[in-house]
């Protein structure tokens, strides 16, 4: 890997990780997952007792990012003026960003909002109110209600429960979109042992996947980038389990689950005397083998990085459960919403459809974006943290890896949910600026003449704020 990338990773890590700390760092939580790794191997670097042994000398540690010490002064500061900040004149980024704006890959509707979030001032605005088609960047709006709504520390269940007779085995899914093959033969391991120590070598399957309501397919219909939505699957419905992205799904990702969990007893001494068949499972059924999902925090910084949409639609409906709607298309949006007002969002205009942003009649704002992202960098919500450390990298991470060549100012530092429908590109995300000043960003754009001219223009513009 070019010296060049090798840096400017290490400098996004540090100065983002120092930004995020002001005020936060005993809440921040573990850096154990996702993007945190970046970071926690950085500090470790720095350290010079504890920590890993690195067994670096002293004198051969890199040097630091030309825009550390402009950080470390801005840490801690918060301005209560609203005039310009040091460094870069707002009036100045403004012409610049304008220019950019402009530019015909973007096509006609453009809008864009910058934030200090230090301040919450908007230092840029453009159609700022306006609410747009967002796209895939509606997902950090999914991210911030599902976290608030439960919690970086909640994980979802996949359990097996019995009958009161012991005949009757029920796969019950929670809605755990990240349930592997793996974890799905952990359960049978767990379950064949209660099964045997119960003298119970032969059960009746059934799988219940009655926790989720409404149509099991987007409005889009058919499409290799989301399963049919349910609360029970394994590799998220992929024919190829080590498929990623837009792949063929079954058609009825619960009964390929179940008779995949089926194949699991049977290599385990389980005779299973019936073949699997949906119900609803009683009250009186005894749970006797459970796995979990990865915490919830882990879960939002994959489906950020990757922008999976599985995931996404699964954690609307998280949403929607721990806030007594629906656990549906239109109940995930509604909760999303209320949950959003409660942390008194700027939702005018906004309408949520669904979690991943694939539904074309969504709208946000640029405001909105920015405004979650500012909460989520807040102090005072630590558990919103893993909103802005599971955003991609560029040139590093997720729908960024290849966004931004090696020599490209922006690469490892800019952190950024991308947006994109035919016809329709977005961005948002932080940045921090050479003067150490954390920026929220937000730029949609509405019929783009393509995909190819579009997105370039978006980096620039992202790229336009560190320089």
């Amino acid at each position: 890997m070019p010296v060049l990338r090798t840096w400017q990773l290490a400098a996004g890590a540090a100065v983002v990780g120092l930004a995020l700390a002001a005020g936060a760092v005993a809440a921040a939580g573990p850096w154990d997952s996702g993007q945190r790794k970046a970071e926690k191997q950085w500090a470790a670097a720095q350290s010079t007792s504890g920590g890993a042994d690195h067994r670096q000398p002293v004198d051969q540690r890199p040097a630091p990012a030309p825009s550390a010490p402009g950080v470390l002064t801005a840490i801690g500061t918060v301005r209560a003026t609203t005039g310009p900040a040091d460094g870069k004149p707002v009036v100045g980024l403004g012409k610049e960003l304008g220019t950019l704006l402009r530019d015909p890959g973007l096509g006609p509707l453009r809008t864009a909002s910058v934030v200090d979030v230090s301040t919450g001032r908007q230092v840029f605005g453009q159609d700022a109110a306006k609410p747009m088609a967002p796209a895939s960047t509606v997902k950090v709006a999914t991210a911030v209600a599902a976290l608030a709504a439960l919690g970086p520390d909640h994980r979802i269940p996949t359990t097996a429960v019995l009958s009161a007779d012991g005949r009757e085995l029920t796969l019950v899914g929670g809605g755990d979109a990240t349930l592997s093959q793996s974890a799905l033969a952990t359960l049978a391991d767990r379950a064949a042992t209660v099964l045997r120590q119960r003298s119970a070598t032969a059960v009746r399957l059934t799988y219940d996947k009655s926790l989720y309501r409404g149509p099991v397919r987007h409005r889009i219909g058919k499409n290799g980038n989301l399963a049919p939505v349910t609360a029970l699957m394994v590799d998220q419905g992929r024919k190829d389990p080590t498929a990623t992205g837009d792949s063929e799904r079954v058609a009825d990702p619960a009964g390929a689950a179940a008779r995949a969990f089926e194949q699991l007893l049977e290599a385990r001494g389980i005779r299973v005397i019936t073949k699997p068949a949906a119900t609803v499972v009683p009250r009186t059924a005894e749970p006797v083998a459970r796995v979990m999902s990865a915490p919830l925090s882990a879960l939002v910084e994959r489906m950020l990085t990757d922008s999976d949409n599985d995931l996404a639609e699964a954690l609307a409906r998280q949403t929607a459960l721990a806030s007594r709607h629906e656990a549906s298309f239109a109940g995930g949006g509604r909760a999303v919403h209320q949950r959003l007002a409660g942390l008194g969002l700027p939702l005018t205009g906004a309408r949520l459809t669904d979690g991943s942003g694939l539904d074309r009649s969504a709208r946000v704002s640029a405001r909105l974006l920015t405004a979650l992202l500012s909460r989520a960098a807040d102090p005072s919500k630590p558990e919103l943290r893993s909103v802005l450390t599971g955003l991609p990298i560029a040139g590093f991470s997720g729908t960024l890896e290849s966004r931004y060549a090696d020599a490209s100012p922006g690469t490892g530092l800019v952190r950024a949910k991308t947006g994109t429908l035919t016809g329709v590109s977005s961005l948002a995300g932080t940045v921090v600026s050479a003067d150490g000043r954390l920026l929220a960003f937000a730029f949609l754009a509405g019929k783009t003449p393509s995909r190819d001219e579009a997105q370039p223009a978006l980096d620039r513009l992202a790229t336009a704020l560190i320089s």
